[in-house]
């Protein structure tokens, strides 16, 4: 867990990742504080105007917190398979929210809470994951999450139901921008 203080300063640090990636620019370096040197898997989603704009992240994290964040901000904007680049004049329009991964741990179907768990699924060289705060945002209980899940992953939506798929499970604090905006007020 991070403090909200230390969240800030994670949004700060991806915001100016993605603006950065999205201008073509030098991302930015990393400061010096003590949060950006922990270690941890990271999520970084943007958002526009309510819809997903882009989401990339890393389960164990690759290097530093700081350096985590910056690559996937980046990697969001630029390198999300599903939607074409950022562009420089949509920056502004984007809330970025970070999702700081706990280890992953195998789990049951039956163990998977909807909005505590987020669910990977991996069946031979298919895998598939849905973070936390998916399942709260679409309503979906545990079966629907665990379809969803598989379909992300390419396979069929009761995947999730067969002896030779590996199920896992982790947890996630979500700092999101728009939270700290609505606080301000």
């Amino acid at each position: 867990m991070v403090s909200r203080e230390d969240g800030k300063k994670l949004l700060e640090l991806a915001r100016r990742a993605v603006k950065a990636a999205a201008s073509g620019d030098r991302l930015p370096d990393v400061p010096p504080d003590e949060v950006f040197h922990r270690r941890g898997g990271v999520f970084v989603t943007l958002k526009k105007h309510g819809m997903l704009r882009g989401c990339i992240g890393h389960f164990i994290g690759k290097g530093t917190l700081g350096e985590t964040v910056v690559e996937m901000a980046a990697a969001a904007a630029t390198g999300d398979p599903r939607f074409p680049p950022v562009r420089p004049g949509e920056v502004d329009e984007l809330d970025i929210e970070i999702s700081l991964l706990s280890p992953m741990v195998p789990s049951s179907p039956e163990e998977v809470v909807p909005g505590r768990h987020g669910v990977y699924i991996r069946r031979g060289n298919r895998a598939g994951t849905l973070l936390p705060q998916v399942a709260a945002e679409e309503g979906w209980d545990r079966e629907t999450l665990l379809a969803h899940t598989c379909l992300k992953a390419g396979l069929s939506p009761d995947c999730w139901k067969m002896n030779d798929v590996d199920l896992y499970t982790y947890t996630a604090q979500v700092i999101r921008e728009i939270d700290e905006r609505e606080e301000s007020r």
